[in-house]
């Protein structure tokens, strides 16, 4: 088996190097915008839902556009 081949990318290792990416960048770090719009329209729809509530759905809309960014 290869190591760190491009095809054996590891989901948790590009979402950790795009957070920090984005804690060190702030507001210029490139993927600082989709992960606020996906927070702030999952704490929307966590707020809509009655089973859901909104820090969970927060927590689902950061978590999805981060997962988009890393697999573009």
């Amino acid at each position: 088996m290869t190591e760190n081949s491009p095809k054996d990318s590891n989901l948790f290792d590009d979402a950790k190097e795009e957070i920090v990416g984005i804690a060190k960048g702030g507001a210029k770090h490139p993927g600082t915008k989709p992960l606020l719009a996906g927070a702030a329209i999952g704490a929307v729809a966590g707020a809509i839902l009655p089973v859901v509530t909104w820090p969970v759905g927060l927590a689902a809309g950061a978590g999805i556009a981060i997962y988009n960014r890393i697999k573009k």
